[in-house]
């Protein structure tokens, strides 16, 4: 664990039981109790975060965008978002965010998305599908890449054209801003620091973050 004083005033006055920060580009995977609450924190601003949830006593359940977007009625996250699983339960909620919007479809970058988004020689640059694949890889063995549903975009600016489609657009976050979710029942995180270089959801350079667990009450 690389420990680290939070820099805010709020995390000062709070007891976190995990303090990690993840480097620019990296993959993190962890256990969040129920009841626990989780910060993710963009240091620097502007990096993308794609995270996946599992609920960590049956990974078959896991976080589903297509009932959080039906459930809420709206295809961006916030504070009080609830997050669905694909059997229909709340996994985690958000009750902080200082950013104000998550992106729920842009997905994760992939070696092929480089590829048709970008240029043929950008397929074999680092995406977050490989950085999923490699923090599975390293878990237990249990999960591959038939267990990746589609993720959030933490901190992503995705809009949404007149015409249906979308954008990555340059960031609406910045230096310390973050989200905080409340664990409603044991969840699995899987977190791809975005390494993305080729559009603006990293303003071009990958950045740290930092990810915080305090304990239920």
């Amino acid at each position: 664990m690389n420990a680290r004083t939070p820099n805010t005033a709020p995390m000062r006055d709070a007891v976190w039981i995990h303090d990690q920060i993840v480097p620019a580009g990296e993959p993190w995977m962890g256990t969040v109790t129920a009841g626990q609450l989780l910060r993710i924190v963009d240091l620097e601003g502007n990096q993308a975060v794609d995270t996946l949830f599992y609920n960590a006593r049956g990974t078959e359940e896991r976080y589903s965008a297509v009932d959080t977007i039906r459930a809420q009625g709206n295809i961006y996250l916030t504070t009080g978002s609830a997050l669905r699983s694909n059997l229909g339960a709340t996994m985690l909620t958000i009750v902080e965010d200082t950013c104000g919007r998550h992106d729920t479809l842009g997905g994760a970058c992939s070696a092929e998305s480089n590829a048709v988004r970008y240029a043929l020689e950008k397929r074999h640059m680092h995406s977050c599908r490989d950085n999923f694949l490699l923090a599975l890889a390293q878990h237990d063995g249990q999960l591959d890449k038939r267990d990746l549903p589609s993720n959030i975009n933490f901190f992503m600016n995705v809009p949404v054209t007149p015409e249906g489609g979308l954008e990555f657009a340059d960031g609406i976050s910045a230096a310390g801003r973050y989200v905080q979710l409340r664990a409603h029942m044991d969840v699995l995180v899987l977190i791809s620091n975005c390494p993305q270089l080729n559009n603006p959801c990293n303003a071009y350079n990958p950045t740290p973050i930092q990810i915080l667990i305090r304990a239920a009450g």
